[in-house]
């Protein structure tokens, strides 16, 4: 008889999937998406939703990596204002660039580990 080495315990095989939030505060915006690495720059693929309060919301998941992104806001691509880090496109503009760990607790520590340094002076 042959024993199945596949346990309900095991490691899965798929990629582990992580919370991610976008927002967006532009209240006369018509419509507001993300488009990024994440959906091949598809700039219709991910609406955001508006609130009362003119800010745009986006709640979805992704795997971890490495995803440069822009919101595309009435047709017009902007970086994310509200990134921690960006970089040059190719186009003469800017992509937000957003790092996606493994766990919150990994989040935490890159964000910690990336504040600036403060300094004091007597």
């Amino acid at each position: 008889m042959k024993h199945n080495h596949n346990h309900d315990n095991a490691p899965s095989a798929a990629p582990q999937l992580t919370p991610v939030h976008f927002e967006f505060t532009h209240p006369t915006a018509a419509a507001v998406f993300v488009a990024g690495a994440f959906n091949d720059w598809q700039p219709k693929a991910k609406p955001l939703h508006l609130t009362v309060d003119g800010r745009w919301l986006k709640d979805t998941v992704l795997s971890p990596g490495y995803y440069e992104y822009c919101f595309v806001v009435d047709g017009q691509w902007v970086a994310d204002p509200l990134a921690k880090e960006n970089v040059p496109n190719p186009y003469g503009g800017r992509n937000s660039v957003l790092r996606v760990a493994d766990s919150p607790e990994a989040t935490h520590l890159f964000e910690a580990e990336n504040l600036p340094l403060k300094t004091t002076h007597n």
